[in-house]
């Protein structure tokens, strides 16, 4: 008895209501995943080299590493969706510190599994000019260690709630990246590395600005 009526109260809550606290238990078990496979801690660190990239932004406009280099450094964020409500508070947030980013000389893009309709939508709800660039299947992701894929058993947790990868995607790989940040030099190496393999929060992306003013200051000959 008890059981038929938790599943009625269920039923008696708006659908809109429903998937949310679906999809938030959802994205705690993936981190609880993530957590207890480590796979963070294999991810590339600060003082290794920056995998080469070449992506499409959300406009087909082809950007690459090497040219963005070569104007300064790059704060790259891997971003998981437009499904994910923590993802884009932190594309709001880091809109917010661009001009920042920008004054020390470096360049500031983001990189993503998503489809590039959908990377054109997620700019559109978070408002950010920067461009959003699709890593197909993860490959780049792969590359910096932090592409993940979720398993069988969450799947149908993540679709209950909402987040339908492959719609998203728009391929079946149900892999993600790992939200991350890196600085990377301008002669390539990483100078900064965060992985967080809790979906749920993000910490304040201001803490990359002393990296860059210390990138941004001459070196002593």
């Amino acid at each position: 008895m008890p059981r038929h009526d938790q599943s009625s109260a269920e039923h008696s809550l708006p659908n809109s209501m429903r998937i949310s606290e679906i999809k938030a238990r959802a994205l705690r078990e993936a981190a609880e995943y993530l957590i207890a496979s480590r796979q963070a801690e294999r991810a590339l660190s600060a003082g290794s080299h920056a995998p080469a990239f070449r992506l499409r932004d959300q406009d087909g406009v082809e950007v690459s590493s090497e040219l963005l280099l070569r104007r300064g450094p790059i704060l790259l964020t891997f971003y998981g969706g437009s499904w994910c409500p923590a993802c884009a508070f932190d594309l709001e947030a880091l809109e917010k510190m661009q001009s920042a980013v920008v004054a020390r000389g470096a360049s500031l893009v983001c990189v993503s599994q998503q489809t590039p309709a959908e990377n054109r939508r997620a700019r559109a709800i978070a408002g950010v000019t920067f461009p959003i660039l699709g890593d197909t299947r993860g490959k780049v992701a792969s590359q910096f260690g932090v592409r993940w894929r979720i398993p069988e058993l969450l799947r149908d947790l993540h679709r209950a709630g909402g987040v339908d990868l492959p719609t998203f995607n728009g391929e079946d790989s149900w892999t993600l990246p790992i939200p991350a940040r890196f600085v990377v030099g301008s002669n390539g190496i990483i100078e900064y590395s965060e992985v967080d393999p809790d979906q749920t929060r993000r910490s304040d992306p201001r803490d990359m600005l002393p990296v860059l003013d210390q990138l941004s200051r001459p070196r002593a000959a």
